[in-house]
């Protein structure tokens, strides 16, 4: 646990340092509008990024913050940060869904509608804002979960209460969306309608229909478009000043682009694959110390990813089953059947294990099928050396010494002493053998060698 924390320590808090040592100080340059790239699915890694770029801002002497996304959504936990920070900034933030042929949907949605002025380029949308991930998988309420005029004769204590969950997360997200709506004085019936229904809407559509405030072909004709615009941002009306400002882009910095990495599913899933597996190849070679270094590097990167993105607690029970069915495999002879146990535990589990329908945030199939026949080839050499092992001739202990020649050193009515590889060996036998003569081990009991004559002295 404390090398855990002092990693964490590490990760959260180095990053903020060197963003502010990197940014320049307060009234060293005019204003400027900064831009924040939203791309991809919306997670801690954007919530983080959101959160630094935004205090870079500040620094920079901002007029203005352009937040330009284009992402198919994200966790809402994420996106609620993301728009506390839209909320909380004194600087005026942009929302721009750009450049042409990107999208904002589901959390993109909100957070445009959080903005204090919302643009899209041309060719772009927005909307579906219906919530995909309710408790664990939990669906959303459908025509199937509609009250029956007979419900009351036939109670269905399960699906009334799966529907009333259901329709409890869309209300929530409906009544969120609705006020931001309302605080920008943006179409609050759509909005409610993106989620209840998950509809869509073109740029065309959108801005007739006052669900965004301008189009813009790129960034410099969104500020020339919005000069002069009164929005309010942290309690204070202020008049944009925009036209002819500078636009600066504010790139992530290292902790970002890690954090992004290690919340990508598919690294977090092969983190921890790799951790257990060398854990477990060190306690099986106690000394080798690299694997168990490694693979305990590993193991706490992908406990810190688990940590962060929505796991099912089923998906993660199946892969930790599966790993200790396929390490039993190697040390009990099984044929096989743990092994195949295992691998479909894997399988499984890599299906189930994050527990999000928002695309970026699964396990892609080819990792899946690659991490499962890695797990497989490791297994059939496992089975193959084991297999050898078997069919090995016996190289220790008392039935080694089967068919290997003695000299007698001393022999009394059947029983005597033997050497035998330079060491003294009881043993017995029919017959009457004298010193010096050559024989033959047949078995051995315990530490009692039977032995016959052979036909020849030295």
């Amino acid at each position: 646990m404390k090398i855990f924390s002092l990693l964490m320590v590490l990760l959260w808090g180095l990053q903020p340092m060197a963003a502010v040592q990197a940014a320049p100080p307060d009234g060293a340059a005019g204003p400027s509008a900064q831009i924040l790239h939203i791309t991809g699915p919306i997670g801690p890694a954007t919530a983080e990024f959101v959160h630094d770029g935004f205090g870079i801002a500040r620094a920079r002497n901002a007029a203005l913050i352009i937040l330009a996304m284009d992402t198919p959504g994200g966790l809402a936990e994420s996106m609620r940060a993301v728009i506390h920070d839209i909320l909380d900034s004194p600087v005026p933030v942009a929302g721009f869904v750009f450049p042409s042929g990107s999208r904002a949907d589901s959390a993109g949605t909100y957070i445009l509608y959080a903005a204090h002025v919302a643009a899209m380029a041309p060719g772009t949308n927005l909307g579906a804002a219906t919530p995909v991930m309710i408790g664990g998988g939990l669906p959303l309420p459908g025509p199937d979960d509609e009250p029956k005029p007979d419900d009351d004769q036939k109670p269905q204590p399960d699906k009334p209460a799966k529907g009333a969950m259901a329709a409890k997360v869309v209300n929530d997200a409906a009544a969120y969306i609705r006020s931001l709506a309302e605080m920008r004085g943006r179409n609050a019936e759509w909005a409610e309608r993106s989620v209840r229904e998950g509809v869509s809407l073109s740029v065309n559509e959108a801005l007739e229909m006052k669900v965004i405030d301008v189009v813009a072909a790129d960034i410099d004709a969104l500020l020339e478009r919005i000069d002069g615009r009164k929005v309010t941002a942290a309690g204070r009306q202020v008049t944009l000043r925009t036209a002819g400002l500078k636009a600066e882009t504010i790139e992530p910095g290292w902790r970002i682009r890690l954090l992004s990495i290690l919340t990508n599913p598919n690294i977090a899933f092969i983190l921890m694959l790799v951790g257990v597996y060398g854990l477990i190849f060190e306690f099986a070679n106690p000394g080798s110390v690299g694997p168990g270094v490694f693979g305990g590097i590993c193991l706490l990167l992908g406990f810190y990813a688990l940590n962060v993105l929505p796991i099912n607690t089923t998906g993660l029970g199946l892969l930790l089953l599966a790993i200790a069915l396929m390490a039993a495999e190697a040390f009990v002879p099984s044929f096989g059947i743990l092994g195949i146990g295992g691998i479909i535990a894997f399988v499984l589990a890599a299906m189930m294990l994050f527990d999000s329908d928002i695309p970026g945030f699964r396990i892609s199939w080819p990792v899946i099928a690659v991490t499962a026949a890695g797990s497989g080839g490791l297994l059939i050499f496992l089975l193959g050396y084991a297999w050898r092992a078997q069919r090995r001739p016996v190289t220790t202990g008392v039935e080694s010494l089967v068919g290997k020649s003695a000299e007698v050193l001393e022999w009394s009515h059947g029983q005597g002493y033997v050497r035998l590889g330079g060491e003294r060996w009881k043993a017995v036998g029919e017959g009457n053998f004298s010193p010096r003569d050559r024989v033959e081990v047949l078995a051995g009991r315990g530490l009692v060698l039977v032995v016959h004559k052979k036909h020849h002295k030295l």
